[in-house]
């Protein structure tokens, strides 16, 4: 289809019944639980096209603690940019699908927990990342997410202190969604914007935009000062490239 993606409007989303499809989202660092909504299908009203919100969101090529070996050495890649959907075998983490390729784009660990990380420095990796990162979060380890897949910054620091005064970071029903697509708005190897579309059991389209950085030989969550992400309501994948594993 080619229809003008819909996006989320300046109004309060609370007052849109049933928009609610996940919680437990970056700003939850803070002590507070931040909700993604959904507009299902028919609804939304046009703003801007995922490129012009991400630009604002994109990193600066200036990280400390980098490492250009991966931690669990999988191989670095030298492509820029990911035009197509790549071949991906699934896995369930919770109720949601993702990729992995352990010899190749990661994850090239995974905790008793079930935790995983290790990712190669490399725009697919970049993709599985932030996918397995959201899965995780979206799946009783938003906790660990913020402990051990998130970057250095003073937004993160908040999160580590709000969990060791023992507040819940990570609350709120598991959403059932699953990656319906993806669009990278940005890579170099030191940083990345990776953009989600999900759908949800009623059929709607959401989508939100990711900041990774390479810290210490894996990608790591970005997580804005501001809290939460960009989070748009779409009404179909035309802006994006199709993926997904159900």
């Amino acid at each position: 289809m080619n229809q003008t993606p819909e996006n989320t409007t300046e109004t309060n989303p609370f007052t849109k019944p049933g928009f609610i499809i996940a919680a437990a989202l970056v700003a939850a660092l803070i002590a507070a639980t931040v909700l993604i909504f959904l507009l299902p299908k028919e609804q939304g009203n046009t703003q801007a096209t995922p490129t012009q919100q991400a630009s604002s969101a994109t990193p600066g090529p200036t990280v400390s603690g980098t490492s250009d070996e991966s931690v669990c050495g999988l191989p670095a890649g030298k492509d820029t940019a990911l035009g197509t959907a790549p071949k991906s075998t699934w896995e369930l983490v919770g109720t949601m699908a993702v990729p992995t390729d352990p010899s190749k784009a990661g994850p090239g660990a995974v905790s008793d927990d079930g935790l995983r990380s290790c990712f190669a420095q490399s725009p697919t990796g970049a993709l599985y990342a932030t996918a397995n990162i959201w899965a995780a979060s979206f799946n009783g380890h938003a906790e660990q997410v913020y402990l051990e897949l998130a970057a250095e910054s003073p937004t993160r620091d908040k999160a580590v202190k709000a969990i060791e005064e023992g507040k819940d970071v990570g609350g709120g029903a598991s959403p059932k969604v699953q990656i319906a697509g993806f669009v990278i708005h940005s890579y170099t190897p030191n940083a990345a914007v990776v953009e989600l579309a999900i759908k949800s059991n009623d059929g709607g389209y959401g989508a939100f935009s990711t900041s990774l950085l390479w810290e210490d030989g894996d990608w790591k969550l970005d997580m804005p000062a501001a809290g939460g992400g960009t989070v748009r309501q779409i009404s179909d994948l035309s802006s994006f490239i199709p993926w997904a594993g159900v």
